[in-house]
């Protein structure tokens, strides 16, 4: 809206006033004020009602709506880019899940894949009664004896414990606390369990050796963890 001069408007419609005034009085034969010659610059002089184009108030207009569209819009940008934010944190969110399921399936199909292969290799391992008796066995005898019954991924561990108690003497005998054989079971009776002959026959040792620490520990290599901390199973 253009601002209008309460004072111009006044002395524009005094000027009007004066003029049909003066025009009246020439006509009844009246003389003219002396003033009168002042009254087109007292007109000239006053603030009229179209003091501010029309042109000037569509620009102001114009420029108003001009500020509120880029406020709209930049309200607009920032509303996308909040929502793109949300919507990247949540996509990320949900790969970090997939990839979490995904490790976690591997890794149980992993298991289940080492988990059968223990099995069929204790499968395939030989029995103590699938070896002819002898008289007398060497350490090599001994030791290649122990690599067919216990299973690959544990024979170091329960050769490391076998080195450490008996040094794969079969007949070793502990003088004081009475341990006997290859795993120096205490007493040494405990491994007819395994077999009557425990006493001359290594397979038989063997046997009750590696089933007492599958028991007790869980694997040969559970065995030697123990042992390694502790210098006894």
């Amino acid at each position: 809206m253009s601002r209008i001069s309460v004072r111009g408007f006044a002395v524009a419609s005094a000027t009007a006033v004066t003029t049909v005034g003066a025009v009246v009085g020439v006509a009844s034969g009246n003389t003219v004020p002396a003033n009168g010659d002042n009254l087109e610059t007292t007109a000239a002089d006053a603030t009229l009602l179209a003091d501010i184009p029309v042109g000037e108030q569509a620009q102001v207009q114009v420029a108003s709506l001009t500020q509120q569209a880029d406020a709209q819009a930049a309200a607009a940008d920032a509303a996308a880019r909040k929502s793109a934010e949300e919507a990247a944190r949540v996509q990320a969110a949900k790969d970090a899940e997939a990839k979490k399921e995904a490790a976690e399936e591997k890794a149980q199909r992993e298991a289940e894949a080492k988990e059968a292969e223990e099995r069929a290799s204790r499968s395939a391992v030989r029995d103590a009664s699938s070896f002819a008796t002898q008289s007398s066995y060497s350490i090599s005898e001994v030791q290649a004896m122990a690599r067919q019954m216990v299973p690959g991924d544990q024979f170091q561990c329960f050769s490391n414990i076998v080195d450490h108690e008996s040094s794969w003497n079969y007949r070793a005998q502990n003088p004081s606390s009475g341990a006997y054989g290859l795993v120096q079971a205490l007493p040494g009776s405990k491994m007819a369990s395994a077999g009557a002959d425990w006493q001359t026959n290594p397979a038989t040792q063997i046997k009750w050796g590696l089933n007492y620490m599958n028991d007790r520990y869980g694997s040969p290599c559970g065995a030697w963890s123990f042992w390694q901390a502790n210098h006894w199973y």
